[in-house]
């Protein structure tokens, strides 16, 4: 075992060069892995079983299993998900390359769990969620997250929600929302169809409390605050701009929950604060070409 000589835990942890700066490394280990030149690089090794800690979620989280410690494969034992955030709201971790590397989560509702979009599918995750309890619902932001949706949706007896605007990722999805008017998906839970990154984007909000957001709105560590992609937009950065001002008055919550970029909580006046200028801001927006490098992470 390759051992820190400055802490005697466990080091010679790197990242290796098929990350593809998804940034769920630098959210898990913030102050050890940092972006350089369009990917992670490890910025020192652990020097205390807390930065450990951090590492080995980073690890367990990583897509493409970039972040490797110097002791070889990953050890299923040291697998810290799901990752409590708050009472009732999971991390799954174990990001999947086919859904872009996108966080996921669990929301327990008095009738059982929401997943909202999903981890790599695999059955000893599938079984590790399910004895959790029931999972009754997942709750698909946008196309790019899908890839697995139905597996989990057939493997614990989940109904799959997901827009008409990317229906043909999941054309055999069991709900379909149209529109673009909110619809309470279940009681408590709110689905704001939010065309713009894609057509058939979908912000989920849970009791005023939680708003997962998929790939639409993001707490960028760069600018200190709420931030769009507006550099990744497949859809329309117009319909983006309006999506928001529809939604001002609709959308109040503490914890900004996102696919990709970092979670953020903070009081619901500050976040509808915080919207509003956002909502400013992107008015002045206009269609620009596809550039991952100029995501404000």
């Amino acid at each position: 075992m390759a051992l820190n000589p400055t802490s005697g835990l466990p080091g010679q942890w790197s990242v290796d060069d098929r990350c593809t700066n998804c940034d769920v490394a630098r959210q898990l280990a913030p102050g050890l892995i940092r972006e350089r030149a369009g990917r992670s690089e490890l910025v020192r090794q652990p020097q205390d079983e807390a930065e450990h800690g951090q590492l080995l979620a980073a690890a367990h989280a990583c897509p493409t299993r970039s972040i490797r410690p110097g002791t070889g494969p990953l050890d299923p034992a040291t697998d810290p998900f799901p990752l409590a955030l708050d009472d009732g709201l999971l991390l799954l971790g174990h990001n999947s390359r086919h859904n872009a590397g996108a966080n996921s989560y669990l929301c327990r509702r008095p009738t059982g769990w929401l997943m909202v979009d999903t981890p790599r599918y695999a059955e000893p995750l599938a079984a590790r969620y399910e004895a959790l309890g029931p999972v009754t619902d997942i709750l698909l932001t946008h196309r790019d997250h899908a890839a697995h949706g139905r597996a989990y949706a057939d493997r614990l007896g989940a109904r799959l929600w997901i827009h008409e605007g990317d229906l043909d990722a999941a054309p055999d999805a069991d709900r379909v929302l149209h529109g673009v008017e909110p619809v309470e998906v279940a009681p408590g839970v709110t689905a704001h169809p939010f065309p713009g990154h894609t057509r058939g984007s979908v912000l989920y909000l849970v009791d005023e409390r939680y708003c997962f957001t998929g790939d639409t709105l993001y707490w960028s560590r760069t600018t200190g605050d709420l931030e769009v992609y507006d550099t990744v937009t497949w859809y329309s950065i117009e319909e983006l701009s309006a999506s928001l001002d529809r939604s001002l008055d609709a959308l109040r919550f503490e914890w900004l929950l996102p696919g990709h970029g970092q979670r953020h909580r903070m009081p619901a006046e500050e976040a509808a604060a915080r919207l509003r200028a956002l909502a400013d801001r992107c008015r002045g927006l206009r269609p620009a070409p596809v550039d991952f490098g100029a995501v404000r992470w």
